[in-house]
């Protein structure tokens, strides 16, 4: 399971860089997390005891527990997690698997009043814990998966953004024009992929841009002159999936739109129509050399 709310989360720093650290549970926070655990494990997860980072994000964070709690394995929850107190606040950390992929999420809650609320979980945690004295010239680094999973929301965080401001001002069809790049990514795989015809260039840049600087799924299933046929899994798609803030912001077929407008506007730049399909994550592109073009 990917990162279930990839909200950038940065866990407590060392004492070297201002903070507590790592600490012993008390009684009292262990006793805290077993509740927590309770009461995920008995499903309906009181909505209540929710106190998120932002309003919005209460009725996914109840979604993504429900869906942890259907694929637990207990025993992982059933110990004492790392624990991290900053404040009025505590962060749990500790590895789960799910879908046979284990991964370290990080649990936060808030104590007000002698009562502790839900805020937040995230399944990226940077371990700037880690850092160590200082002055420090190397950061604990993140596998490159996750990596390009963050470059990927940022990025698609700040375009939706700047499409809905566009949309509002200007109408969804203005919008769409801002995000059309094809010029200069059939330029740039001309000048980068130098040792073949533009249009195959425009096939192979594709390739390797999508998965080597993007870090999506790539299958190139065909390439002639004339046709060619490439298998992509985008964070994209996913991350529409598995986070809690873009549902909010855009419907599925915006969203959509987005990405195929980009895609026909550069596969147009380099002489090729595109037809996209898109099932469960996967997505299809079959190209076709456009008419009239050599």
């Amino acid at each position: 399971m990917r990162g279930v709310v990839l909200l950038l989360a940065v866990v407590a720093c060392t004492s070297g860089v201002g903070g507590a650290g790592r600490q012993r549970p008390t009684p009292d926070e262990r006793r805290m997390w077993q509740e927590f655990v309770a009461l995920v494990r008995a499903g309906n997860f009181p909505p209540e005891r929710i106190k998120p980072y932002r309003e919005e994000l209460r009725a996914p964070l109840l979604g993504f527990l429900e869906t942890m709690r259907a694929k637990a394995d207990w025993h992982e929850w059933d110990v004492s997690p790392e624990t991290f107190r900053v404040g009025d606040q505590v962060h749990f950390l500790l590895p789960l698997t799910f879908d046979g992929h284990t991964r370290t999420f990080s649990f936060s809650f808030v104590r007000e009043h002698g009562r502790w609320s839900f805020e937040h979980m995230e399944g990226i945690s940077i371990r700037m814990d880690q850092v160590g004295r200082l002055p420090a010239h190397s950061f604990p680094d993140l596998p490159d998966t996750d990596k390009a999973w963050m470059r990927e929301e940022i990025e698609v965080s700040r375009e939706v953004s700047l499409y809905n401001a566009l949309a509002a001002e200007k109408g969804a069809a203005a919008a769409l024009q801002w995000f059309k790049d094809g010029q200069g990514y059939a330029l740039a795989a001309r000048t980068w992929v130098p040792f073949v015809p533009p249009p195959r260039a425009f096939i192979l840049y594709l390739c390797w841009e999508q998965a080597n600087l993007r870090g999506n799924g790539v299958v190139l299933e065909r390439l002639d002159d004339d046709t060619a046929v490439v298998r992509i899994t985008p964070l994209y798609y996913q991350l529409y999936e598995r986070t809690g803030h873009l549902k909010l912001q855009i419907t599925p077929d915006a969203y959509r739109t987005l990405y195929e407008t980009r895609w026909q506007d550069r596969a147009s730049a380099a002489g090729w129509d595109v037809a996209i399909s898109c099932a469960e994550g996967h997505c299809l592109f079959r190209f076709v050399r456009s008419p009239g073009t050599s």
